[in-house]
């Protein structure tokens, strides 16, 4: 029998609790239209998500209690986004440092500095540090609190097969076996996922032979909240240091191993020690006294399965792919994942749409995770380069930085970005896209947008196909009756759309019968949106555009409407 661990793990910073492993009683119905396997950030992330849309979910964790160590500790603000959207945003940003700049280092200099843009419309930071084990924390405190989740803690899920009904699990804990059937099973178990192993699928990508040690201290340095970047320091030549700052007066430190030193050597406590200390020397901290928290090994790999949906089985995250962390496209990409999937499947096992749906999960998210890998392999080469000939070139440029303002931008780290779906199955091809402003393309995350009254747009989007018509130009300042009629319509038949006017002259947010009237500056939307006036724009519910008009006619939105999967009257929960 499968038995997790029953003390908690001891931590100079974070309460560990030990939860009572589940097994269903007798005669107990543990059948659920959706099985998360993994209760790490990304499967309670989609198990929140799921339920936002009215789905329940059983939620198999392994051990009895949230992961240990920082691990993920960097958020973006599309990241905060898609966590306000699963309800925990709040509760994060409590305790999270925001931050909007990094500096990187060479032979004591300076040699680049990364500014991020912030924007008064964004109700998030750029990035946000928080250790993965808060994290967790929270999303499990919000899933407790949620009615259509049970977290199964201390599951392991050993075997499974899939019909065409759905599937059946063989799930271990430390009271025996059980086995319960579920119609759709999302495997969120992380790299090592037992469920890609079982159905012998293979990640296709590269690995590279760069490892990092992680090191959690506290310690208390008079430093800002920005991120660190060491190259080749004299302690640790050819080599790469990254630090953040974390809450709870806590220091990351991620440094390079080199090629002959194994893991187990570098995990000693002495060697760990050595380490820390010698980066806090070059950094004039010598005297600072420290603790030692965690402490853990990662490889740089850039992986992904060329397909996410196998019958009824699905993957996210680490379990669809393995990136490197710079950058910070883990956990971020991960959550991506489960917000793009979440409606998909939600829709269908409510019968709002046809398996076909889940096919676009697939061709959005994969084509997410390889333009990604593109991207994130030109840092890690540059972080962690794999050859002698990307060593070589590397060190040129960090010789040049310190004479050569045009080889700086090199080392700018590629930060983690929502992607755009431009060739998604979902966007319109009938519609204005390849005339309209470039930056709210169609597959582009619609911007968020402060409202007069403190609130922001995404607060009044609900669960379904958000309609947005762009008043505050020199068009008219409510929306064609001709758009409410179709939107009316779809209502009526059960089609999820909700219309919204920008740049209404009516109260800052006013309900109407068949809208929701927002009164917001002309100017402001010429800024945020490029408008012009009359425009419509369809947000599919993961917030990413899908569809947009220059001038609205009757029809576009129902032709539009009409031809995605469509219904097929079976609902599975």
């Amino acid at each position: 029998m499968h038995q997790p661990l029953r003390q908690p793990r001891a931590s100079l910073y974070h309460p560990y609790t030990v939860y009572a492993p589940y097994h269903p009683g007798a005669g107990q119905d543990t059948t659920a239209p959706v099985t998360i396997v993994g209760g790490g950030p990304i499967g309670l992330v989609t198990a929140l998500i799921l339920a936002r849309h009215g789905i329940r979910s059983n939620v198999l964790i392994s051990e009895c209690q949230v992961t240990e160590g920082s691990r993920a500790i960097v958020f973006t603000k599309r990241s905060m986004e898609i966590l306000d959207f699963a309800g925990v945003a709040t509760r994060v940003m409590s305790k999270a440092l925001p931050w909007t700049s990094g500096n990187s280092y060479y032979k004591g200099e300076r040699v680049f500095r990364m500014e991020t843009p912030v924007d008064d419309n964004d109700r998030f930071a750029p990035l946000n540090n928080l250790q993965q084990n808060w994290l967790e924390t929270y999303l499990v405190e919000a899933a407790q609190a949620q009615p259509l989740i049970r977290l199964c803690w201390g599951n392991r899920l050993t075997s499974f097969t899939q019909d065409d009904s759905g599937v059946a699990l063989v799930v271990d804990t430390p009271e025996g076996e059980y086995t319960c059937r579920t119609h759709w099973l999302v495997a969120a178990d992380g790299a090592r996922s037992t469920v890609r192993q079982q159905l012998g699928l293979a990640l296709e990508g590269d690995s590279y032979e760069g490892r990092f040690v992680i090191v959690d201290i506290r310690i208390d340095l008079d430093l800002p909240t920005e991120r660190l970047a060491f190259f080749s320091p004299d302690w640790n030549p050819g080599n790469t240091i990254l630090m953040h700052k974390e809450p709870d007066n806590i220091w990351r430190f991620d440094y390079q191993l080199a090629a002959d030193v194994s893991s187990e050597e570098a995990l000693k406590p002495e060697n760990l020690a050595a380490a820390v200390n010698a980066q806090l020397q070059m950094m004039g901290y010598q005297d600072k006294d420290w603790e030692m928290d965690w402490a853990s090994v990662y490889s740089a790999r850039a992986l992904t399965l060329p397909d996410y949906v196998h019958q009824r089985v699905m993957f996210v995250g680490d379990a669809a792919h393995l990136l490197p962390i710079f950058g910070v496209r883990g956990a971020n990409t991960g959550f991506q994942d489960a917000m793009d999937l979440g409606w998909k499947l939600a829709a269908v096992v409510n019968g709002q749409a046809d398996i076909a749906l889940l096919q676009t999960y697939s061709a959005d998210r994969v084509s997410a995770a390889r333009e990604i890998i593109a991207e994130a392999g030109k840092s890690t080469r540059f972080m962690a380069p794999p050859t002698a000939g990307f060593r070589l070139l590397r060190d040129a440029t960090l010789g040049l930085s310190l004479k050569h303002d045009f080889v700086r931008p090199l080392f700018h780290w590629r930060t983690s970005r929502a992607h755009a779906y431009r060739e998604s199955p979902l966007n319109s091809a009938q519609d204005d896209n390849a005339i309209m402003p470039a930056a709210i393309e169609n597959g582009s995350v619609f911007v968020n947008l402060k409202l007069a009254d403190g609130s922001y747009l995404y607060d009044h989007f609900d669960e379904g196909f958000q309609v947005v018509y762009m008043g505050g130009g020199q068009g008219p300042q409510v929306a064609p009756e001709s758009l409410r009629q179709e939107v009316r319509a779809l209502r009526a038949i059960g089609r999820p759309v909700t219309l919204h006017v920008l740049g209404s002259a009516d109260a800052a947010v006013e309900p109407h019968g068949d809208h929701i009237a927002y009164q917001v500056a002309a100017e402001v939307l010429r800024q945020r949106y490029a408008v012009k006036g009359g425009e419509v724009y369809v947000i599919r519910p993961d917030q990413h555009v899908s569809a947009r008009w220059q001038q609205y006619a009757w029809g576009c939105l129902s032709q539009y409407i009409g031809q995605l999967p469509g219904s097929t009257g079976h609902k599975e929960n």
